[in-house]
């Protein structure tokens, strides 16, 4: 960390978030929700693999959710800017719960037709479509513009609970059948909409007319981000430097190949991961950055990479999990100041488009990431591409703080206006 990092981290703020109208019932009520989605993640792909003893079954299970959460994140984010945010968000989860009650339909029916998983998932995809921007969208209604920051952090390192918790949670529930699993999905996901009532929306802001076609207003919020060199820079960094950056593809290479640590490696250096983000995340939750925003996001960025390439050469296991909870914990950062930014220099009726473009920026870098990290790794071995992917991590941070100059000279939060 440069010394603008360190001494941007220290100061403190004035409030803690928490202690904001419905913030926490916000926050247990998208735990509950991230925890039902974990769970019916690995329960459905152990499901379906059960029944097909098929590998490629699994790919399917993430296409089938993958694919209709695509082709419908832009007009989501368009019903977003125009309709009730909340409300929008209460019918995607009472979605997402319908699909869980049909899984446990489906389990209890015993059947062997895992084209029902699939289009089940399918419909659970064209949900996630919506909550997504709708989240992001709505988090800025909930809490005054000079918490957001600590908000984000808070909301995101909150959700790593569930997101090292669920698989885990999944995995014993499934023990015990699942059917059990998917009732717990749909507890989970009843118990979010039921909090969620309770959150109330206090900063919401009263829209101007808005373009009269869903075209225009689409390629309005194209040309609000273009126009925009701090949310282009922050979006187009993001996609870029997780597609070049990512190594959790070859976490199983390393954890077999060269570390030599057996699956109980693999488990903990997937962690390490979540761990040093979740730690960062609560500490930026109660300190947040306070200056030099631009050059400290940058930083993270760079951070991310060189732990990335530490990982990378790396045959000592101690020193590989140190190199990804460091990258964790920068990789925390750079989304904190990101996605605020985002937030911040946005107007609140162009929100829900510009988060929509955002996820599907985020959704395609790490798919393409994965992909990238793959490929090269099929070509010239699991070493050299993650040793690419560090380099290639730096030389984006180099062009992009050349080319985006605006954001490279964020001082303040406050300085990313919506104007």
């Amino acid at each position: 960390m440069t010394s603008a990092t360190s001494s941007s981290l220290d100061e403190p703020d004035d409030a803690p978030v928490y202690r904001q109208p419905g913030f926490l019932s916000f926050l247990v009520s998208r735990l509950a929700a991230v925890f039902a989605m974990q769970i019916q993640a690995v329960v459905v792909a152990w499901q379906v693999y059960a029944i097909t003893k098929d590998p490629l079954a699994l790919a399917y299970v993430g296409l089938a959710q993958f694919l209709p959460m695509v082709v419908l994140l832009l007009p989501a984010g368009d019903l977003v800017d125009r309709f009730d945010r909340k409300r929008i968000l209460q019918l995607s989860w009472a979605l997402q719960a319908l699909c869980s009650a049909l899984l446990l339909g489906l389990s209890l029916s015993s059947t062997a037709q895992v084209t029902w998983y699939y289009a089940v998932l399918a419909l659970f995809g064209c949900a996630r479509a919506f909550t997504g921007p709708t989240l992001q969208s709505l988090l800025p209604q909930i809490v005054p513009r000079d918490q957001l920051a600590k908000a984000i952090a808070l909301n995101s390192s909150i959700m790593k609970i569930a997101v090292i918790g669920g698989p885990l949670l999944g995995g014993i529930l499934y023990a015990y059948g699942g059917s059990l699993a998917y009732a717990v999905c749909l507890g989970y996901f009843l118990l979010a909409l039921l909090l969620l009532i309770r959150v109330p929306v206090l900063y919401k802001q009263t829209f101007t007319q808005m373009e009269s076609t869903a075209w225009k207003r689409f390629t309005a919020g194209i040309g609000y981000i273009r126009a925009k060199p701090i949310i282009l820079g922050v979006i187009s960094l993001d996609l870029f430097a997780v597609l070049l950056g990512g190594v959790i593809a070859l976490l199983p290479i390393y954890a077999q190949e060269i570390l030599q640590v057996g699956p109980q490696g693999l488990g903990a250096l997937r962690s390490a991961i979540a761990v040093g983000a979740l730690l960062m995340g609560l500490y930026l939750g109660l300190h947040s950055i306070k200056r030099h925003v631009g050059l400290v996001m940058f930083t993270a960025v760079a951070i991310f990479g060189v732990a990335n390439l530490v990982f990378a050469l790396s045959t000592v296991f101690w020193v590989s999990f140190v190199a990804l909870l460091i990258a964790g914990a920068a990789d925390m950062i750079s989304v904190n100041i990101r996605m605020t930014l985002i937030q911040l220099a946005t107007p609140d009726e162009m929100r829900g488009r510009v988060n929509a473009v955002n996820m599907l920026f985020i959704g395609s870098s790490n798919e393409l990431g994965e992909f990238r990290a793959g490929t090269t790794a099929a070509w010239f071995g699991a070493v050299p591409a993650a040793v690419i992917g560090g380099v290639g991590t730096l030389a984006v941070v180099a062009i992009w703080m050349s080319a985006f100059k605006p954001l490279r000279q964020v001082d303040r939060f406050d300085d990313a206006t919506a104007a």
